[in-house]
This record gives C-alpha cells, structure tokens and sequence, in this order.
C-alpha cells in the first residue's frame, strides 16, 4: 500500500500545501487500485501532479467541514463534462447527509444534485470493500459527524484520524497500525476549545497508546511552526515524522 500526501495544510490552503487529501494506492490483478481519503480546498489541482483524478476508484469523506470535502465540487464538473463524455459513477463513502450537503456546495438541487457522478454511501460502522482496500470507519470526537479511517490492503494497515480531539475510539482505530497519520492542529500548553483537535503531544499520547508503529503528523495550519508541533510530539513518541505536501509512503 502506497500513500500519497496530496495536501496536509489544517482547515485552510497554507502557502506550500492544499488542505487534507490523501491518495492511497495498492496493486490487485492488473492494475492499481486508488482511493482517496479527503478531498479538501484546493486539493484537486494538486491531485493531478500525482494521478489522473479520473482513475480513481472511490472517496472517502471523513467530515464534512469544507477543508475535508469542498473539491468534490471541481471533481463533479470533471467527470460530468469531460470532453470524452459523462464519466462512470464511483462511490463516494461519507457521514449521513454527504449527498445533500455537497448539492448545496454547487448549489444543485437536491434531486438529482450529484447523484450521476457519484455513488454517496453513508458510514455505518461497518468495513468498506473497494478492490485490495477494506476501509472501516469509525466516529470521533468532532464538532459535527467526523470519522477516522482505518485502511488495509496486503496484510498492511494505516489508519487516518480525521479531524478529531482525544477519545478512546481514535485510539482503537488506531490500534497497532503500521502507520498512524494522525492530526495535530492544536500546541500543547495552548488553552484550547475542547472537543475539537488535538495538540501534537495528543497525537503522539494516542499513537503510543494505541501501539501505532510510525506517526504522521499531519493538518497543522500555517499559523503554527510545524517544528514546535513535531517537538511536542517527539516528548511522548520517538521517531516522529511530519507529513509533507507531495510526499510519498510506503506503508
């Protein structure tokens, strides 16, 4: 299983990245498989660096706040006007309401809204298949509906926070992963609202906590030093890593 970090800026585009978008990629018969977890501000454009958007295989929304979901608007047009015709539907996984919400977003009547080009399934809790990925998404502590996102493929497992602050079903979802891409929008030390992110030192607590093989910090925003999140992870979890925009991973 390959990742991708296509965009890791925290709830807005920073000057050197796209908001949250991660592709991950895994071989199964002929062909890689390709989903995306996210697909924030401007992460569409810099999608295209990497893939052509139109072979990917499915979305995964974890919330539905703009920096996490807003370009499926542009991937909408791509695949409904495409000079080579209508693209196929694919499956866009997300919380209850997914359909209606992005309709507004284009200010698209509910009926049909975007329901030609995408396939919305809401989360219920239970494993996703999609080719080589079972995606099993699990509810966090968000100001609205917000998901984690557990990934395996090949006998490897990732799993992906979300937006979310401390609670025990992010530490399970977590548990003994490969690789934990794990929020930290918030400073330790910092009186921060509650119920809403974690601290860099949160994230590390909860990637040890949980016996996460490798932490990647991700969605900080571009008014914090990345480098004073990372050290406030480094005092409770060795070897912390920083996602970068463009990045790739082997997981």
């Amino acid at each position: 299983m390959r990742l991708t970090v296509v965009g890791c800026s925290g709830s807005y585009p920073g000057p050197d990245s796209p908001a949250s978008c991660y592709l991950l990629e895994a071989d199964q018969g002929e062909r890689p498989w390709r989903i995306l977890l996210d697909l924030g501000n401007g992460s569409l454009g810099a999608l295209q660096r990497h893939v052509d958007p139109l072979s990917v295989d499915a979305v995964f929304l974890s919330h539905l706040h703009p920096d996490h979901c807003i370009d499926l608007c542009g991937f909408y047009v791509m695949r409904k006007y495409h000079p080579s015709g209508p693209r196929p539907r694919i499956p866009v996984f997300g919380p209850e309401g997914s359909a209606e919400r992005m309709a507004r977003a284009y200010d698209l009547p509910a009926d049909p809204g975007m329901t030609h080009e995408f396939d919305f399934i809401s989360f219920d809790g239970s494993p996703i298949s999609v080719g080589p990925f079972t995606v099993t998404p699990t509810l966090v502590a968000h100001p609205v509906a917000a998901y984690s996102l557990r990934v395996e493929a090949g006998g490897r497992s990732l799993t992906y926070s979300g937006d979310t602050a401390v609670c025990d079903s992010l530490t399970e979802s977590a548990r003994d992963v490969d690789l934990f891409v794990c929020e930290a929008s918030f400073l330790d030390g910092d009186a921060n609202p509650p119920g809403i992110h974690l601290t860099g030192g949160e994230a590390a607590q909860t990637a040890r906590d949980a016996g996460a093989r490798r932490l990647l910090l991700t969605h900080v925003p571009p008014w914090h030093d990345a480098e004073t999140v990372v050290a406030d992870a480094a005092a409770f979890y060795p070897e912390v890593e920083l996602a970068i925009p463009g990045g790739h991973y082997e997981v």
